[in-house]
């Protein structure tokens, strides 16, 4: 088995973190320690979570970790949505985003899935 860098979910993550911090770049100043702040971290809690899970060793604790990366997603999700109802974010850049969003959310779904006891 590999580490947490050779899973396409962390790889695409990190990719996500980037693009989270050049569009946050451009937000009003007085969102620094407001949304700006809240998306920054969402998006880095993503990856991670997923190397903490992986560094832990065990696969109970790999998927609490996954899950809380899970969630990260979700919040970074709702974040975006406010972003461009804001208009703090264009519209294609928001599908870009969402778009890599979707994905490692289902990428994060299937590794949990793949972790759980098989009945």
């Amino acid at each position: 088995m590999g580490t947490h860098k050779d899973l396409k979910v962390w790889q695409k993550s990190i990719n996500l973190v980037k693009l989270v911090y050049v569009e946050t770049k451009s937000f009003p100043k007085e969102e620094l320690f407001g949304l700006i702040s809240q998306m920054r971290r969402s998006a880095v809690s993503i990856p991670s979570n997923i190397a903490e899970g992986f560094g832990r060793g065990s696969k109970k604790e790999c998927e609490h970790f996954t899950y809380i990366a899970l969630g990260s997603a979700s919040e970074l999700e709702t974040q975006l949505i406010i972003s461009k109802e804001l208009e703090y974010i264009k519209n294609e850049e928001y599908q870009t985003l969402n778009l890599l969003l979707s994905e490692i959310i289902k990428m994060l779904s299937a590794l949990i899935n793949s972790m759980k006891p098989k009945e």
